[in-house]
């Protein structure tokens, strides 16, 4: 893996320096190319798209375009400017920081197809994870795919939620089988089971209410036979006395 970087960072060198944006690629050829300056570029690019996806990409996706204001070459060049860089792989930084920004459309529909979840509802760190490792599987096959996974779980460990491995870790490792069939599988790995649509949440049925007192002694009052009934709290129905009538003879 280091000679092939070496040989892309060597060919980056004749890139035209009149155009920032097609200028990512530093022209030094004396900075590391290990695996440690490797790791350390993809802890920078973590937090460079960050920076990006949390500016300049939401801006363009609520329709703010005139708000743009953060390319990724200025998030590189500023990276770069505030940041002691001599042991980061600079040729593999400024690499990902150009291309993932070109490809965010193809990486992202990528990673939704394994997702459980819409993408925007994402958190912007695991988001930033997902478009590292769905990159590095797709445009760098000379990385291990383990090694892809691997280091995705390292930079959620150091920036990442507590419980967002299992969503990183799952998709990568589908993503994995999509991309790197014949590597996964050779690895006698079995195909992993597919996301399942988080199901939507039950409407509660709605609880009949118990009917008021009033209406209740009002039903209780009215007996089935249809005729009123005399309250019992009302006196009893005075009869008019009857007197035997005299005799007027007497």
């Amino acid at each position: 893996m280091t000679d092939h970087l070496k040989r892309i960072d060597n060919a980056a060198t004749s890139t035209d320096t009149q155009n920032p944006e097609q200028d990512l690629h530093t022209s030094e050829s004396s900075y590391k190319t290990s695996h440690t300056a490797v790791r350390k570029a993809r802890r920078f690019v973590l937090q460079g798209l960050y920076e990006w996806l949390m500016t300049d990409y939401r801006f363009t996706q609520d329709g703010q375009d005139n708000w743009r204001d953060n390319a990724p070459h200025d998030i590189a060049a500023r990276t770069r400017a505030t940041n002691a860089m001599h042991t980061v792989h600079l040729g593999y930084y400024h690499e990902m920081m150009q291309e993932i920004p070109q490809q965010i459309n193809e990486l992202d529909a990528l990673i939704a197809a394994h997702l459980d979840r819409d993408i925007s509802k994402l958190d912007m760190v695991e988001h930033a994870i997902l478009l590292i490792g769905a990159y590095e599987l797709k445009n760098r096959i000379e990385v291990p795919y383990k090694v892809v996974l691997d280091e995705a779980m390292k930079l959620n460990n150091h920036f990442g939620a507590t419980d967002a491995h299992k969503l990183i870790n799952a998709v990568l490792d589908r993503l994995a089988y999509e991309l790197r069939s014949v590597e996964v599988q050779a690895d006698g790995k079995t195909q992993p089971t597919p996301a399942k649509p988080s199901a939507p949440k039950a409407t509660p049925k709605a609880v009949p209410q118990a009917p008021k007192a009033a209406a209740v002694a009002d039903t209780a009052a009215t007996p089935t036979s249809g005729k009123p009934r005399i309250s019992a709290k009302k006196g009893a129905v005075k009869r008019e006395r009857t007197t035997p009538k005299t005799d007027s003879n007497d």
